[in-house]
Order: C-alpha cells, then structure tokens, then sequence
C-alpha cells in the first residue's frame, strides 16, 4: 500500500509568522501553549487569494480552528467572534459551554500592526 502526501512547504514558515505576530497565542481565548496553536487561513489554502501571509492568518488554538473551519464560529469585520445559532442554543457540557458560547461577540485578540502593515 502506498500513500501519497501533499506538503506546502510554507505552511512552517506560515505558522510561525503567524504565531509570532499573535503573541504566540490563540486570538479567541488566548492560550499559549505553542503544540495547541495552529496557524490558520483566512482565505482558505487552496483559493488562489489564499496566499499564506500574516494578513491571511488567525492564531487558532486546535479547538478554535476547528470550530472556525466547520464554520460554526466566525469573526465579523468588528473582530467579534460570532458562535452559530444552533450551537449557542445546545447543551453540552464545559468545553461548548465555556470553550466556545461563552467567546459569543467577545473580541478578538489583534495581532501587532507593525508586523501587518510590513506584509502587504
């Protein structure tokens, strides 16, 4: 059996930027702990905008980057962390509760403007 893997060969690069610039936390609940961070696309990968630089990333613990590519969390041009309908209304226990319901139009935590404005 043989398996075939794409690697992007920026996404290291990519990921460290990206954290770099968020103070090396996640931007919705500000986790530090660097193996739980993922560096996440805006812009999808694949979308040809979809270029991987500061500008297109969000600082993303793993459970956040999930919810944010599920599309069951997002973020308004405001930088408030929007939870989807259905989601705020289930119950669950903590990690939904508090994890996720609880960011519910919280703000996000902004990376450094003097590393954006370097990039585009």
């Amino acid at each position: 059996m043989t398996v075939e893997v794409k690697k992007r060969m920026h996404q290291e690069e990519f990921r460290d930027n990206v954290l770099s610039v968020y103070g090396c936390q996640c931007a919705l609940c500000k986790i530090r702990h660097l193996p739980l961070l993922d560096a996440a696309h805006i812009v999808p990968d694949k979308h040809e905008l979809g270029l991987p630089k500061i500008t297109n990333g969000l600082s993303l613990c793993k459970i956040h980057h999930a919810a944010y590519d599920a599309n069951l969390m997002g973020i308004s041009p405001d930088y408030k962390i929007h939870v989807k309908l259905d989601l705020l209304e289930e119950i669950d226990g903590p990690m939904l509760q508090h994890g996720i319901k609880e960011l519910h139009q919280a703000p996000i935590q902004l990376p450094k403007k003097k590393y954006i404005t370097q990039q585009k």
